[in-house]
């Protein structure tokens, strides 16, 4: 029975070697050596002058990721109150969007965003507008947002519907109001689901280039898109956009961290 543990595992073993581990070690090599192949540190020093770039992405990523708590935790209760036939429903409803092309998406937001998009020509007929809503940090967030609330959905709903509705009503019975509830038992229950929420909603958006360029325009780079010039643009140099890959990976990791060790205080707390 071993043996055929061990056999078994065999598959997994080789995908991670060619499509993790492989990929990983081309990324390192060129991220510490030149065009000519020698070793360097100069594809990280010249990142420097890309710092305003890494602290928008990581600002604009950090507003959609709060965003995306604070619309996700209170449809994520709500539908963990609701019947089976209802959160199946509900959970369909939400996904239905995401089995359309993301760029199909985007497409549709920039359609409504424009100048003279749908959205400023229903207010033009109350005689507001046109205002600038396309080509804006505002646009990008929106467009992250929209394409990543699922993902802060799910895990919600999935760690609140093991929230037995005694504890809540156990909690009103002894006097604690509405706000109490939420910051006393709802919070502090959820904590796996909202890690969850944060993680799987701040990673893609950090990384993401597809929005920021076409919600975002020529005025609103993010890591992504200096990464994809690097590989794919007119400037086309691997061995820096693989450095700018290894350092977005490290501040994903560490934040990451942070937000574990968070995480572990909190249940060490709630298990004193």
């Amino acid at each position: 029975m071993k043996a055929k543990s061990k056999f078994a595992a065999v598959p997994y073993l080789v995908w991670m070697l060619i499509f993790i581990l492989v990929p990983l070690g081309m990324v390192i090599f060129f991220g510490f050596t030149t065009t000519g192949g020698e070793f360097t540190f100069d594809n990280f020093t010249g990142i420097v002058k890309y710092a305003h770039v890494f602290w928008k992405s990581i600002y604009l990523s950090v507003i959609a990721t709060l965003i995306c708590l604070v619309l996700g935790f209170p449809l994520g209760f709500l539908m963990s109150r609701m019947s089976e036939v209802g959160q199946r429903t509900m959970l369909m409803l939400i996904m239905l969007p995401m089995w359309m092309s993301f760029l199909l998406r985007t497409y549709g937001w920039m359609t409504l965003l424009e100048n003279e998009g749908l959205i400023n020509k229903f207010l033009e007929l109350f005689g507001i507008g046109p205002f600038t809503m396309i080509n804006t940090q505002g646009a990008v967030v929106l467009g992250m947002v929209y394409n990543y609330l699922p993902f802060a959905i799910m895990p919600l709903h999935s760690i609140m519907v093991k929230i037995d509705k005694s504890v809540i009503e156990a909690a009103q019975d002894l006097g604690a109001n509405g706000f109490h509830v939420l910051i006393k038992v709802l919070i502090p229950l959820s904590i796996p689901g909202i890690i969850t929420a944060i993680t799987m909603v701040f990673v893609p958006s950090v990384s993401t280039f597809i929005i920021s360029r076409m919600l975002g325009g020529g005025q609103n780079m993010l890591i992504g898109d200096l990464i994809e010039q690097q590989f794919l643009g007119s400037v086309y140099n691997p061995n820096v956009g693989s450095s700018m890959s290894l350092i977005l990976m490290v501040i994903i990791l560490i934040i990451m961290g942070i937000i574990n060790h968070f995480d572990d205080e909190e249940m060490e707390g709630m298990l004193v």
